[in-house]
Formats: structure tokens, C-alpha cells, sequence
């Protein structure tokens, strides 16, 4: 068997951590290719690496002396190597980014940084072979992740190669220059790799034991998630859940290989499995709540809209003209309501009004702000009767006002939209409903 193990900064802030993660891979010989992210917060009023790499460089592009920012950088690092007790020397590497830095290289290879000096600590750590995620994870020139491209390219260079250390995040163009993915996106690199070499599994090693049934910032000790498919967590991905980045499913996914969330600070719990498809039950009827605050809602009315053809197409052409893109449109007879991120919308909100009422022809225009939508997923709804009736039950107990419901054909998720005040509240009475009564 072949195991990818990706660990998030959390993981390897220090090297207490370092040691933690070494010993979880020599733990199991089929841990073989190691997925590095850069070093986290080492306590709660401590700042990320990537964070001050980003800080750093906007001084160099501004021209300004960033030299004692940059050696902090590199203390955080030899603080590490001391306490692994490595011969390890990163004093070139930190040469090359000082030249780099001034040459004005791109935050994108100031932030890859992180990764690729945590890589180089990682692989000297475990004596295994490193590898530049430069030279293998590639980019095409529109700033789009070229996955064949890379495929093929990771195969060749991994053909061979027993065990191997490629840090996460970042990739890059043809012509070399370095390209980041968003945010979390270590946890991408890891599916990358677990596609290349056809993994057996690919472990995500972060702070918590798993993916829990709702955010534990709401909810006091939410139940863990045993089992989840990765389409009910693309679902739950999309809507907040952070613990793993919502692009990594789709790598894995082409090859069916399932992801393992796991804590390092607990290697023993048996963590969450994100699988394709599975015979086994969820021990509720929903497997997760998700939500997002800050949207707003522009509901168009027009008498017999039903009857005219393209008037859907008009109307959400004036958002695209203005590059606005939207999340649900729920609509009735005479009526249709769009949904859009509030920040991206409220700046444009009057030309996208006057390109509906040009290119559509509207009745009426209402605009309503601070909504937030909540998505209530889980595999066992398809075959659970009353689904929706107990969360209208539980949200009418609560008194929160729903302005809209949205269920698609799969009946894999159903999302809800109520007020940003109502937010909390409307969790806390859709997560006691299904778990804690658990009619």
C-alpha cells in the first residue's frame, strides 16, 4: 500500500510538532510521499509564517528595508532545525529570497516560501528525497491548475522514487514562475500527489479529529462525522466547513482514493473517512450543517414571466455583465430571486438594477440585504420522509423567519436562507432537531 500524508501548519509550528508528525509517519511504512504545509501559530496570539512572508514582501515592493522582517522569518525556521537537532543550514535559501524580494519576484512566490523552506526541514527530518512542487505542479497561463499536465509530469518524477517530501500550495507556470493556490491550499497538493501515484489512501493530518456535524463555535461539542461522500462534503465545503479545502475532493475523486482527516495531536482517533460512495448509514438523518453570512437577495417580479422565453437568461446577464456571480435562484410564477455575496454586489447594485430593467423588463425590483444561507446535507434525507417539515418545525420553535428553501433534485442538501441575526440560532435548532432529539 501507498499512503499520502499532508499535515497543516497547526502540525508543524514548532518542532515539538515536527517530532509528533515524524513519529506518526514512522509509524506506518506506507506513509511514503509527505505533503508539507508551512509552520502555523504556536499559540493563540502567534503570527503564521505565510502571514509574515506576505507582510515582509509588501515592504520590499514598496521599497522599504524588510531585512529584520525577513530574519524573524528566519529565526521561526532555525528555532525548528535546533530543536530537531539538525545540521541543516537554510542561509543560501534565504540569500536567494532576499534577491528575490527586491527583484519585486510576486507575492505568490513570497507566500510559496513557507511551504518550500518547511519542505527542505521536512525531508532533511525524515531523510527523505525532496522535491520542488515548482517543477512538478503545473499551471496553465490563464492562472488555472493544469491537472493533466501535472499528472503526467508527477508520474514520471515520482517513478522510482520510494519516499519524498513535495510541499504544499503551490505550483507553477510553464516559464517557471510560481504560483500559489488559494488558502488551504496544501490540502490540494496532497489530493495532487495521491492522484499520481494511484494512493491507497490519503491521510490530512491537521488539529482536530475530523470533520464534526456542525461549526463547534456554534454548537458546544458537536458530534463527529465517522463517514462523509465527498459530494456531501463538497456541499458542506462550499458553505464554510474549512477543515479541508474544498477543491482537494477532485483529484481523489477521478481515482475513487478516500481522504482520512486525522489529528496529530491524536494520532489514536480514528479521524473522519471522505469515500466516493458507501452502503453504511449516517447515525443521523443529516451528516452535516454549514452556513455563510452576508448575502442579499434581489427578487424580480413580472407578470407571467413563467410564459417568457429567456427572461431567466436577461436577468441573470446583467449580473454576469458586471461580473457578478450568484449562488440560488429560486422563482415562482411571476416571481424570481437571485442571490449574491453582498460585498460583491452592493458597490454595482444600481447599474445591475438598470441592466434588469433594460435587458428584462421587470415589474418590480426589491433588494434585500443581510441574509445568510445554511445548508442542512446528508445522504440519509433521500430516504427519510418529513426531512424538510422538521426543519421548518424546529426553525418555527426557534422563531427564525426562513426566506427561502432550496432543495435540489438529488436531495442531498437543502439549503435555507434566513437574516444574519437569525444565523446562530437557526443551526442551534436544526443540529438539536436531528442529533440531540434524533426523532
Amino acid at each position: 500500500m501507498k499512503k499520502v500524508v499532508k499535515f497543516g501548519g497547526s502540525s508543524l509550528a514548532s518542532a515539538q510538532q515536527f517530532k509528533k508528525v515524524g513519529e506518526i509517519i514512522h509509524a506506518d511504512k506506507e506513509r511514503k510521499y509527505v505533503v508539507p504545509s508551512a509552520p502555523g501559530k504556536r499559540f493563540s496570539n502567534d503570527t503564521k509564517v505565510t502571514d509574515m512572508l506576505y507582510g515582509c514582501y509588501r515592504l520590499a515592493e514598496a521599497g522599504k528595508d524588510f531585512k529584520k522582517e525577513l530574519a524573524a522569518i528566519e529565526a521561526r525556521y532555525q528555532e525548528i532545525i535546533d530543536g530537531l537537532a539538525l545540521t541543516l543550514t537554510l542561509t543560501e535559501e534565504f540569500k536567494v529570497i532576499e534577491k528575490d524580494f527586491k527583484a519585486k519576484a510576486g507575492e505568490n512566490y513570497a507566500a510559496s516560501r513557507g511551504e518550500f523552506l518547511n519542505g527542505k526541514i521536512m525531508a532533511a527530518y525524515l531523510g527523505y528525497e525532496f522535491i520542488d512542487a515548482a517543477e512538478v505542479i503545473r499551471f496553465k497561463e490563464n492562472g488555472d491548475f493544469d491537472s493533466e499536465v501535472t499528472n503526467q509530469i508527477l508520474k514520471e518524477r515520482l517513478d522510482g522514487v520510494e519516499r519524498a517530501v513535495i510541499p504544499g500550495f503551490y505550483g507553477a507556470y510553464e516559464n517557471g514562475v510560481v504560483k500559489t493556490f488559494s488558502r488551504g491550499g496544501s490540502d490540494i497538493t496532497g489530493s495532487i500527489v495521491a492522484r499520481a501515484i494511484k494512493a491507497d489512501v490519503y491521510e490530512n493530518w491537521t488539529d482536530v479529529s475530523g470533520i464534526l456535524v456542525a461549526d463547534p463555535r456554534i454548537i458546544d461539542n458537536p458530534e463527529p462525522i465517522d463517514i462523509v461522500t465527498y459530494r456531501e462534503l463538497r456541499e458542506l465545503s462550499y458553505m464554510g466547513f474549512s477543515v479541508l479545502h474544498e477543491d482537494a475532493i477532485f483529484p481523489v475523486r477521478r481515482e475513487g482514493i478516500p481522504i482520512n482527516i486525522r489529528n496529530t495531536n491524536k494520532p489514536e482517533d480514528e479521524g473522519t473517512w471522505i469515500v466516493e460512495s458507501t452502503c453504511q448509514k449516517s447515525k443521523y438523518v443529516i451528516t452535516g450543517i454549514a452556513g455563510k453570512k452576508g448575502f442579499c437577495s434581489v427578487n424580480i417580479e413580472k407578470e407571467q414571466m413563467n410564459s417568457e422565453v429567456g427572461f431567466g437568461r436577461k436577468v441573470l446577464q446583467a449580473f454576469e455583465d458586471y461580473g457578478i456571480s450568484f449562488e440560488h435562484t429560486p422563482s415562482g410564477i411571476d416571481t424570481m430571486t437571485v442571490f449574491v455575496h453582498q460585498d460583491e454586489f452592493m458597490h454595482k447594485e444600481q447599474k445591475v438594477v438598470s441592466a434588469i430593467h433594460r435587458l428584462a423588463d421587470p415589474d418590480s425590483i426589491d433588494i434585500e440585504a443581510d441574509l445568510a444561507l445554511i445548508a442542512v446535507v446528508g445522504r440519509g434525507m433521500k430516504s427519510t420522509r418529513g426531512t424538510a417539515g422538521r426543519i421548518f418545525s424546529a426553525l418555527s420553535h426557534a422563531n427564525v423567519n426562513v426566506k427561502m428553501i432550496d432543495q435540489g433534485s438529488s436531495e442531498l442538501n437543502i439549503i435555507i436562507g434566513v437574516t444574519n441575526e437569525d444565523f446562530e440560532a437557526a443551526i442551534k435548532a436544526i443540529y438539536d432537531i436531528f442529533v440531540l432529539i434524533r426523532l
